[in-house]
Order: structure tokens, then C-alpha cells, then sequence
């Protein structure tokens, strides 16, 4: 393990240095600086674990007014972590209810079906791109399938939300960068508009038919949803359902990789898939930032913070931090304070997924999800490596995941047109 490093005042979240490996600064933070003030943003960042929680669990003192500036502009409207009250239980119910249940079989059915297709032309290969020639275009896809969107937008739904995710995701936006996120965002609307007409005409299975139907209403009193609140929410699952699954599942597939010992166990025992991919979600979270306003003045670990400033909480520092986590570097899917089973939850220790009345609902869709094309990738991937020369390299701040992660593996030989283990 390299040595921690000190963190001097003149220390910087948004400095190269941190970009580059952010990890080996947590230990720094936590114990010289839980409570850092960055005076270019004028917000304070945590790093502790029982910090990170209190912000997260006490909705009231930590509010997500934020998201008016850092996610409603793009998103065409309140999302789901700027509600309370009646407004948010009705909302979130619709939510969860698409990703549960009956619909959440329907999804891992398409979800197999998708992961097989892209993966077909890269078997016999023997060698892939696990991000770009995969989960990029499998995230979209699947998330598409959920919704009820036409996978043959996939390319241009694709590119309006990789603009929408740099608005909510970036720290610092230049004029032109801020203008290009607009548009993108107001061509998304565009696209989804006359979707959701037609889906209040004619309703199928999927959840924009879920949310054109039902009778939630911004009160909860049984109105049915205006086509900007259904916009908002539509948009909210893009980018909650895109933006994490390609992370988490090259994570999963590198820390496996790079634990033979471990790997070969989730081999012999395909039923250690779900710890190893809750480890994965707690060691390396793909959602890094999680941002609160202070509504009145607080105090945190002996450093007060004015009502009013913006608050980050630092997931992937919390989620290492020792007093929440027996040595919190390693990866061991064998972790005792884990909890596998309650890890997608609300009573999960990790934070991967946040927490309080803001948890993720989509919560149980990435597990499923996950588990569905881990489950059908290491089979396949027979001597499954890092291809030769590889430099692993990382980006993001708010959101964080592998640029690229090519791997090679024994080609599979095509039986009749198909492929063993596919389908």
C-alpha cells in the first residue's frame, strides 16, 4: 500500500492530482481534513463515514435544494430527490414499482437478451473492450428496454444524455459547455414529448406508460402527472440507470481479475456474485459526490458550516472509511460488515446507493441487472485476463469509472449459430 498522504492547505478536489487517483487521498481527508473547504466552489467536502451518513439521513438539516441549479435545468423539471411529502411517496411508489416484481422478470429477460446479443460478435474474437464495446452501449440499451424506448435511438437519446450527465456531473461548467448541455436536454424533451402522448393514448407494459397513466399528481391527491413532470421523471431514469451500469460491472470484472483467488471462488459459486458485486459498489461507488444544503448552521467534526452552503458528501471516502469498515481498502467479497443481503437496501451499510428518504429506487434493477450479465459474462470469459500493455485509467469526480478496460479470453466457437452458455 502506498504511503498516505499529507493533506497541506493548499490541497485541491478539483487539482489534477485528485482527478487522476482520488483514492489515495481519502485517508489524507478523513484524518487531517474530514470537513475540506474548496474556495472555488464555495462548498465544503466530507469524508467521513458517520458524517456522510448524518447529511444523508436527515432530509430536513440537509436539503437537496441544490438540485435546482445542478439538476432541474436539464432534467425539464423537479426529479425525484427534490420531493417531500406526498408528492415524493407517490412519485417514488410509481418508480419502484416498475423496477419490482413482475416487471422487474420482464427486464432481466430483455436485460439477457440484450447482453447476449452485443456480446455475440466479440466471443469468437477473444478479446474485448469491456466499457466501450460493451457496457456503454448495453446500458443504454437496457435502460431503454425498461422504458419502452426505441432502441433504434439509441445513438442520439445517447449523446443528449451524455450532455444532460455533464451538466449535473461537473463541478465547473464553461459558457459554452453549459449552452451545449441545454441543447441537449431540450432535444431530449423534444424526442420524449410526443412518446409520451402516444403512451397516454395507448399505454403498454413499460414504465413511461406506468407514469402516463397513473394517478399520482405533484400532491398525491390523484391527478395524473403533467407531461413535464413525467419528462423530469423519464430523464431521472436515464441517468440513474445509465450512468452507474457500465462503471460497476468493468469494476466488478477488474477486482476479480486482479483476485484470482476470489474470481475462481465466484466460479465455483456463481451464489457469491451478489457480495462480490456489493463490494465492488461499496470499494469503487460509481457515484463519487452527493451534494446537500445546510439549512441551518452545523458543526462536523469541530468545524462549523453556515446554513446555506453546499455540502458534498464523498461516497468512495465514506465507503473506506475504517470506523464503518475492517480494513476498507481491500477487496474481500467474504466481508463480514457488508451484509450482502441487505446491501441493496435501505439498510445497507455501504453508500453506494446513498441513503435516507433519497436512497436510489432503482436499487434492486442494478442488482438484477448486474447479477443477470455478470452471471453470463464469467462463463464465457475463460481465462479472462487484462490485455497485455494496459494502463488502467479512471475519470470523473461526481461520477467515476474505468476510460476502457480491454480483456482477452479464450474464444468461444460457434456450435450451429450459437454460441455455448449465450442466450
Amino acid at each position: 500500500m502506498p504511503a498516505t498522504p499529507v493533506v497541506d492547505p493548499p490541497f485541491s478536489i478539483l487539482s489534477e492530482d485528485f482527478a487522476a487517483d482520488p483514492y489515495r487521498y481519502f485517508a489524507g481527508l478523513r484524518e487531517q481534513a474530514p470537513v475540506h473547504y474548496e474556495p472555488a466552489l464555495d462548498s465544503w467536502f466530507l469524508s467521513r463515514y458517520e458524517d456522510v451518513r448524518r447529511v444523508l439521513t436527515d432530509h430536513r438539516a440537509f436539503t437537496t435544494e441544490t438540485l435546482q441549479v445542478r439538476a432541474e435545468p436539464v432534467m425539464r423539471g423537479p426529479v425525484l430527490a427534490q420531493m417531500a411529502g406526498a408528492e415524493h411517496t407517490a412519485k417514488r411508489k410509481i418508480v419502484v414499482r416498475g423496477f419490482t416484481g413482475p416487471a422487474l422478470e420482464q427486464q432481466v429477460r430483455a436485460v439477457r437478451a440484450n447482453a447476449a446479443e452485443l456480446l455475440a460478435p466479440f466471443l469468437p474474437r477473444g478479446r474485448m473492450d469491456l466499457v466501450n464495446d460493451f457496457g456503454k452501449p448495453f446500458a443504454v440499451r437496457a435502460t431503454l428496454d425498461v422504458l419502452g424506448l426505441d432502441e433504434q435511438d439509441a445513438e442520439p437519446i445517447t449523446e443528449w444524455l451524455g450532455g444532460v450527465s455533464e451538466f449535473i456531473t461537473s463541478l465547473a461548467l464553461t459558457p459554452e459547455r453549459r449552452r451545449h448541455c441545454l441543447d441537449c436536454a431540450e432535444q431530449l424533451e423534444a424526442h420524449l414529448r410526443p412518446v409520451i402522448e402516444q403512451r397516454r393514448r395507448r399505454p403498454g407494459g413499460d414504465l413511461i406508460s406506468q407514469l402516463c397513466t397513473a394517478g399520482s399528481g405533484g400532491t398525491g391527491t390523484g391527478t395524473a402527472m403533467s407531461t413535464r413532470e413525467v419528462t423530469a421523471l423519464i430523464i431521472n431514469v436515464l441517468v440513474a440507470a445509465v450512468e452507474p451500469a457500465d462503471k460497476t460491472l468493468a469494476q466488478l470484472l477488474k477486482q476479480l481479475i486482479e483476485h484470482p483467488e476470489q474470481l475462481a471462488q465466484v466460479r465455483r459459486d456463481p451464489a457469491l456474485l451478489p457480495a462480490a458485486i456489493a463490494e465492488t459498489l461499496r470499494r469503487t461507488p460509481p457515484v463519487q459526490l452527493i451534494p446537500r444544503q445546510v439549512e441551518r448552521d452545523a458543526v462536523f467534526a469541530g468545524t462549523p458550516v453556515p446554513a446555506g452552503a453546499t455540502v458534498f458528501c464523498m461516497i468512495g471516502a465514506a465507503n473506506r472509511d475504517p470506523a464503518a469498515f475492517t480494513d476498507p481498502d481491500a477487496f474481500d467479497i467474504h466481508r463480514p460488515d457488508l451484509g450482502t443481503a441487505r446491501s441493496f437496501t435501505a439498510a445497507a451499510q455501504h453508500l453506494a446507493f446513498g441513503a435516507g428518504l433519497h436512497q436510489c429506487a432503482g436499487a434492486a434493477f442494478a442488482r438484477a441487472e448486474l447479477e443477470t450479465v455478470a452471471a453470463l459474462l464469467l462463463p464465457l470469459l475463460d481465462g479472462v485476463r487484462l490485455a497485455p500493455g494496459f494502463r488502467y485509467r479512471e475519470s470523473g469526480l461526481y461520477t467515476r469509472g474505468p476510460v476502457a478496460l480491454p480483456l482477452e479470453f479464450t474464444p468461444v466457437r460457434a456450435t450451429d449459430g450459437t454460441f455455448r452458455h449465450l442466450g
